[in-house]
């Protein structure tokens, strides 16, 4: 089930605001929208026990990133330097801007 919308893109500064990796700073590598969540770099990390196979001759426990919702994540404004809500700004020619609440710097797209 999809809640609302994501205004969160790869390659955005995010804060976990929940959970066991709570206070923790990552980079998004993959957004995953049907099911609401994100994957964050070094962020959610699981083991993975696997067989020894052509890809991968040893086998043995690796670890990877594992998806997290997005209501658990906060957006880091490049300003302020502290996670923050984000509104949507429409300019001037119709494109939509995403903005700091706080101090209302456009946030890069």
């Amino acid at each position: 089930m999809q809640t609302g919308r994501n205004y969160l893109k790869v390659d955005d500064q995010v804060e976990v605001i929940a959970g066991k990796d709570k206070g923790r700073v990552g980079k998004i590598t993959r957004i995953l929208p049907k099911e609401s969540r994100a994957i964050v770099e070094k962020i959610n990390v699981v083991k993975r026990h696997t067989k020894p196979s052509m890809a991968n001759q040893q086998g043995g426990i690796l670890e990877k990133d594992a998806p997290i919702h997005v209501s658990n994540l906060m957006l880091i404004c490049g300003k302020c330097a502290k996670p923050v809500r984000i509104k949507m700004n429409v300019l001037e020619d119709g494109t939509k801007t995403r903005a700091c609440k706080k101090c209302g710097e456009s946030i890069g797209d």
